[in-house]
Parts: C-alpha cells; structure tokens; sequence
C-alpha cells in the first residue's frame, strides 16, 4: 500500500471509504513497506544488546514525532493512537513543554530536591494538592515512575497504620518492580520467574460488568467480603485500585463500586488508593478519573501525562498519612527532577484552559460512536467502553463473553502496515485500546476507524 504526501494528492488505496473522503491531511504517509529498511537494520543493532525482556510492538524506530504523528527513520509519517501508553497526553513535541523544559536546562538539571530544594517542586506540589480530589490538606512526594509512586503509596501506607498487608484488584496493573509485580493480575510476562516476589500482598475480585453482570453493590459485597474473609480488617494497611483499569482492558467498574469500597476503607482504616498513573491528567476528560466516580481517595498516584513525555512520577495524598514517614524515609536521587517538573507546569498550565479536557471528551464520543457502529457490523465486538481519550474494544465470541484470543494483536499488526499504531490490552489479550493524544484530529479518528473496520472484515 502507498500513501502519497498530502502535499501533492489526496489519494489512497487504503480503507474502504472512496478516495479523498478522509483528507490526506489525516492520512498517514508512507515511503516505504513498515517497517522500513532502515528500521529493520536498526532492529538487528538492537537485538544484538537490549534484551529480549524489552520487547516491542511495532519495529519501526521513531525519528521525531509532532501532535498525533510519529515519523520514522524511513520517513514514514504514522498515527500514534498510543502515546507512549498515554504519556505523552497533551501531543507529541508540545511547544509549551519543550520550551519550559529548554528554559530550565539551561538553569538548573538537578541538585535534588533533599539536598538544596526549588520551588518548581514546591509549586506542582500546590497544584496537585489542588487538582486531585478531596477538599483537604494535602502533600506530594515526586518519583521517577508509576511503579515507583505505587511503592511509596505502600510504603507510606503501611507506616501510617501500622498494618503489613496490601490488596489490589483482579485485573489490576500496576508495574513491573518487584512488589508491583506481586499487585498485578498476570503473572506472565510481569512476574514469572522472578520471585520470590515480595508477601503480603493479595488480589480480591473487581468490578467487570461486562463479564459478571454485577450492579456496584453486588460487585462491591463480593470484593469487601473477600477483604475480611481473606485477608482480615486488622491486617489490611492499603486497597489499591484503578478508577479505570488501564493494562487490565480500560475496564469500567459499575456505579456506586467504588465508593462503596472507599466508603469501608474509612470505616475500617484502611488507605484507599486510587492508581491514576494511567487514568490521569485529562485523559478521560477530567483531571482525574476519580472524579468521574466521586471518589476522594486517601492517596492519588501520578505519572504518565503529568510531564507530557519526561520521567516524572508523584504521591499525593491526606497530609496526615503524607508524614508517617521519618525524614529520610521518602525521596530518590533523581525523584523530582527541575526539567521534568518544569515541563510538568506546562501541562498543568494547559489542562488548566480546559481545551485539553474538552479535547478528550471530543474523541471520546468519536471513538466510541465509531466503534458502536463497528459493532452493529462486526458481532466480534463484545463491548465498547471508556471515558474521554481512555476508550477501548473488547472482541468475544458473537453473543458470548468469551475473549476471541489472537485477533486483537492480529489487528494491532494489520494496522500497523497502514501506518496505524494501535495498542492491546486485557488479561486474555483480546482488547484493543485507544490512548491518543488529545492533539488528534476528528478525521485522523476517522482513518483509523476505517482501518479497523478493514482489518475485522479480513481477520475475523
């Protein structure tokens, strides 16, 4: 398949819809076959010293990237509907970010934070504290990563009750270290042969109305029942959960699920948790989506989005539970870094216009109109869900809640030969996701869509 430059033609031999119907404008471009041949040498350069643990999706070696496109090595000009797994939230190269992360490298790189403070760290401090649910008091610790905030979220909760064990959901994700590990649902790839993993920790049922049909109450009972049967109330320092589970399928709790949780965590002390390292950052069209479940968590985890592609992470929570810690029990070399935090205070200053929010909801409703539309055509589509830029496709069996294996990485690669990358996802890898960045276009939505419906009529 050839896509030529939108420059000089708006002609494509992909997708079904008649030629010019989608502007070329919101078509990928691509020079060569994917990937191309330069990628290809690259891919050789790189099996022969990163090891095969860190796998990939697709081989083509990215060049630069703007907005919702990423170009590679060969030139080929391709749709990123994954954001670096919803990092890079606000677009790829957003001039805010780059140019408040420039500014800061040429003042200060790192002095840490612990050592001689700046106020950069003390001001996204002040705006998570305002931003995360929950009107009242609240502190920060920034890290470097997701897994990372996840630890000190079971660190600092287990020093304010005293208590050892932690709990997470069925279908939960929250990295690859090795306590994070022992929270995930799979095993494979995350934690087999890796133990032993670190104890105490347990997984108790979740909420998938999709598969088990049950109201947020019902989901609810079954999951505190397992809590105190299971693990036992004097034990239990934290419940950790994600509003909306991210590696786990962009699973969607039924209403009233998670406050109910929340609501017996307070009774019982318990730390309630809210993992947001995917879910945050205007992603589903809210700051958090915690918001979207009124929930106010005890503790909020950040990541991803919040430094719109550099490596920064946070903890932010109940003051009260923020100082269990001894000085010197929290912190990092690298945890808060000025250039990252900077780039940070871009995003915050942008998602504050309320445009990316806005952003977020738009593709919300195209993708999830899109896609209901492919299901009415394609009966493999078993569910369709999400909220703002977090909307995702589950394929069954037609008529069944049986996962259809195979198919979704089968489309994830059709897709990729036309210049669309698209990501997986669910505990039986029989979910498609979408994580673009807000910068997408309607009509880029619209050539991926067509894809999509491409790939259903010839794979399944």
């Amino acid at each position: 398949m050839t896509i030529t430059d939108p420059a000089s033609s708006t002609m494509s031999t992909a997708g079904s819809t008649a030629p010019g119907s989608i502007p070329a404008v919101d078509r990928p471009i691509l020079r060569t076959e994917i990937p191309g041949p330069r990628s290809r040498a690259l891919h050789e350069r790189r099996l022969a010293v990163v090891p095969r643990g860190a796998a990939w999706t697709l081989p083509v070696y990215i060049d630069h990237a703007d907005g919702a496109w990423i170009v590679d090595v060969d030139g080929n000009r391709l749709l990123d509907l994954g954001a670096g797994i919803g990092v890079t939230t606000i677009g790829h190269a957003n001039a805010g970010v780059a140019d408040a992360a420039s500014e800061q490298l040429r003042k200060v790189t790192h002095t840490l934070f612990t050592i001689t403070p700046y106020e950069g760290y003390v001001r996204l401090a002040e705006l998570l504290a305002e931003r995360t649910p929950g009107d009242f008091a609240k502190k920060t610790l920034l890290v470097n990563s997701g897994a990372e905030a996840v630890e000190n979220a079971v660190k600092i909760a287990r020093r304010y009750t005293g208590r050892r064990a932690v709990a997470a959901l069925d279908h939960a994700f929250h990295g690859r270290t090795n306590l994070t590990s022992a929270m995930n649902h799979k095993a494979a790839p995350y934690a087999s042969g890796f133990g032993p993993l670190a104890p105490d920790i347990h997984r108790v049922p979740n909420s998938y109305p999709f598969r088990d049909g049950l109201t947020g109450a019902e989901a609810a009972a079954r999951t505190i029942a397992y809590l105190e049967q299971r693990i036992g109330v004097r034990d239990l320092a934290a419940l950790v959960a994600e509003p909306i589970q991210g590696e786990g399928g962009f699973i969607v709790p039924a209403e009233g699920y998670l406050t109910a949780l929340q609501r017996w965590a307070t009774e019982n002390g318990v730390v309630f948790v809210a993992d947001e390292v995917q879910s945050g950052m205007g992603r589903t069209g809210t700051w958090f989506a915690s918001e979207l479940f009124g929930l106010e968590p005890d503790l909020v985890t950040t990541a991803k989005g919040i430094a719109g592609g550099l490596p920064l992470a946070g903890v932010t929570g109940r003051a009260e539970i923020m100082d269990a810690a001894d000085p010197g029990g929290l912190g990092g070399t690298f945890g808060g870094n000025p250039v990252s935090i900077a780039a940070a205070l871009s995003v915050f200053e942008q998602l504050a216009t309320g445009e990316p929010l806005a952003a977020a909801n738009r593709i919300g409703e195209v993708l999830t109109n899109g896609l209901r539309a492919l299901a009415a055509k394609h009966d493999v589509i078993g569910d369709v869900r999400g909220h703002g830029a977090m909307i995702a496709f589950e394929l069954t069996s037609p008529g069944t809640t049986a996962p259809v294996t195979g198919l979704a990485a089968a489309i994830s690669e059709f897709a990729g030969q036309r210049g669309v990358l698209l990501l997986t996802a669910g505990s039986d890898g029989n979910v498609i996701r979408f994580l673009p960045p807000l910068a997408v276009t309607d009509g880029q939505l619209a050539y991926a869509l067509e894809v999509i419906d491409e790939a259903l009529a010839a794979l399944s």
